[in-house]
């Protein structure tokens, strides 16, 4: 089975993150970046089912040259090979994105994708479902492993492939929903799906060794139009202090006059 599997570089999002004096982006000085969590989740399905079926992993990067640390992690992780499209993110959108991937997958012919279900940085989680939409194939967003819902235990797959077909849990309000879509398809991992694993210092090594080829949206026919322009950031409104009240009834006219919360 060959599973294509995405692996993008954001803003580790434990990090301050501080906005250029004009707001047109964030400042990338001094920031650390790491591979997308939803990814590491996506990377380690991927692994699971590899192994346990045989096949091939392709991990997946649109970014500058320094989203190759990021896929030499997934490759460290247990993917075979990787592709980096270059790209800068503030020229990047949702559209652009699934775009690119569409022509990847449509050259790799994989039997199953596997995102992140969101990246950390622009949370916009659409990615997935466009590119489910463009294929026309079936997709299976947000799965998950709710252990104790619908008598799941810690030894229940929350992605099952077998005859043609995958076999995901998506966690819902209240329980679990089983979806079941045919080959080939679109799935995209939850954090609670599976816990990702560390790379060892082997498998570092030999990630280096491993192949990542480097393309652009000229060799995939793509024209980098954006259907979404940013027009500018802005700081969240500091929070402001706190204060003490008298008494009860003090604070329960704050409460219903001024936060408005009762």
């Amino acid at each position: 089975m060959k599973i294509l599997v995405s692996a993008k570089r954001v803003t580790d999002p434990d990090a301050r993150i501080r906005l250029r004096s004009d707001l047109s982006g964030i400042q990338s000085e001094g920031l650390e970046f790491k591979l997308n969590p939803f990814c590491e989740n996506a990377v380690e399905e991927a692994i699971r089912l590899r192994d346990s079926q045989g096949g091939e992993i392709v991990a997946v990067s649109i970014g500058s040259e320094d989203a190759g640390t990021e896929l030499r992690r997934a490759l460290a992780m247990g993917a075979d090979r990787a592709i980096r499209v270059a790209g800068k993110d503030d020229e990047l959108d949702s559209d652009l994105v699934a775009r690119v991937f569409v022509k990847i997958i449509e050259a790799e012919k994989p039997d199953l994708v596997i995102f992140g279900k969101q990246a950390v940085d622009g949370d916009s989680n659409q990615v997935a479902q466009l590119v489910a939409e463009y294929l026309g194939w079936g997709q299976a967003c947000f799965v998950s492993h709710p252990e104790g819902s619908a008598g799941m235990t810690s030894q229940t797959p929350g992605l099952k492939v077998a005859n043609g077909k995958a076999l995901a849990v998506r966690e819902v309000d209240g329980g679990a929903e089983i979806v079941e879509v045919d080959l080939p398809a679109v799935v995209s991992a939850d954090l609670r799906l599976n816990e990702p694993r560390l790379p060892t210092l082997p498998n570092i090594m030999k990630a280096k060794r491993k192949p990542l080829d480097e393309r652009t949206f000229a060799d995939y026919g793509i024209s980098p139009t954006l259907k979404v322009k940013t027009v500018r950031y802005s700081n969240p409104p500091e929070r402001k202090a706190g204060i003490k009240v008298a008494d009860v009834d003090q604070l329960l006219d704050k409460l219903t006059n001024e936060a408005k919360v009762l």
